[in-house]
């Protein structure tokens, strides 16, 4: 690796929630710097979620993170001139990254609605365990499961790179 890695910035909380995730996952939905933008259109579908499920859209959120999630992942190796996909666990903020990424793939990918409809419908999904971000959750998970056998591979991935 060259050079410095770049340092951690605190990310304030966003101005409606208070809530640090909540403005981590606005950052996401972010396109071309347009931040308003993506305030309104996070916002839009919290309210359109507070509608729909009646309940608090805060916390509807936050389950549907929990819910989408990851655990494990597998990662290549290569070892003796062959790859393996390795089953290791996932790091804290790469969680996140993740998650986020794979609802916001789920909700764009929905075709014929505006953007704050279809990420409140994801977000609804995930928090009933449906919906394509959880599928994406399930699948890598059953990647790792059925990898097992290579997992002992994990332990030198410290050693050498």
């Amino acid at each position: 690796m060259r050079g410095k890695q770049a340092p951690k910035r605190n990310i304030l909380p966003d101005a409606r929630y208070q809530s640090v995730e909540v403005a981590r996952f606005i950052n996401y939905v972010m396109n071309d710097g347009k931040k308003s933008i993506a305030q309104k259109i996070v916002y839009t579908a919290f309210d359109h979620i507070a509608e729909v499920t009646k309940q608090d859209p805060l916390s509807v959120f936050d389950e549907a993170i929990k819910n989408v999630t990851p655990l494990v992942e597998v990662r290549s190796r290569r070892v003796g001139g062959a790859n393996y996909q390795v089953p290791m666990p996932v790091r804290g903020e790469r969680k996140y990254a993740l998650t986020f990424r794979w609802v916001l793939g789920a909700a764009r990918g929905r075709k014929g609605r505006p953007m704050h409809q279809k990420l409140a419908d994801e977000i609804v999904a995930a928090f009933n365990k449906e919906g394509d971000a959880m599928k994406k959750r399930n699948d890598i998970h059953r990647m790792a499961e059925a990898n097992r056998a290579f997992a002992h591979f994990a332990r030198f991935s410290s050693k050498r790179r």
